[in-house]
């Protein structure tokens, strides 16, 4: 038996997407070069070489990668409050009920504010996103209510 004892640490990586003079990073733009070709890839070539039935409109919303990345960054913040991250100084998971509603209102307020204004496939994925954290946030309120019920049982008796 060895006694290595490993050291505990953590390492902090900045995701943030923008420099701070306001410019996108380069390994954002990597990524996202990445992703597109990865999902150009995804497409079958018999699909590339037929003309669309109905050809998109100039008015068609096209997609922004900005406005995705701003979705999915509320929604990891709300999946965070959740309880699905634990915080480093305890290791225990970070639920906070009150801020998840807050994030899961502006993902609502947002939604309805662009409606008619996504392309389909923004609107699957706020649609999608909001649907997921609804239920986690209506389990984690019932698992809450659940142990605070306990609880109170216990410290009556």
């Amino acid at each position: 038996m060895s006694d290595h004892k490993q050291e505990d640490t953590f390492r902090v990586i900045d995701r943030r997407p923008f420099t701070s003079e306001g410019e996108l990073r380069k390994d954002v733009v990597e990524e996202q070069e990445r992703e597109a070709k990865v999902e150009a890839a995804k497409t079958p070539r018999a699909e590339k070489a037929k003309a669309p039935a109905n050809p998109p409109s100039a008015d068609a919303p096209k997609r922004v990668a900005a406005f995705e990345n701003l979705v999915r960054m509320l929604g990891q913040n709300a999946a965070m409050v959740l309880g699905g991250y634990a915080d480093p100084q305890t290791g225990q998971p970070m639920i906070d009920p009150e801020a998840a509603r807050e994030l899961i209102d502006m993902l609502d307020a947002l939604h309805e504010k662009t409606k008619g204004n996504l392309a389909p496939e923004e609107d699957n994925l706020l649609l999608d996103l909001l649907g997921k954290l609804k239920l986690t946030y209506v389990e984690i309120n019932q698992a809450v209510a659940a142990q605070a019920a306990t609880q109170a049982k216990a410290k009556s008796r």
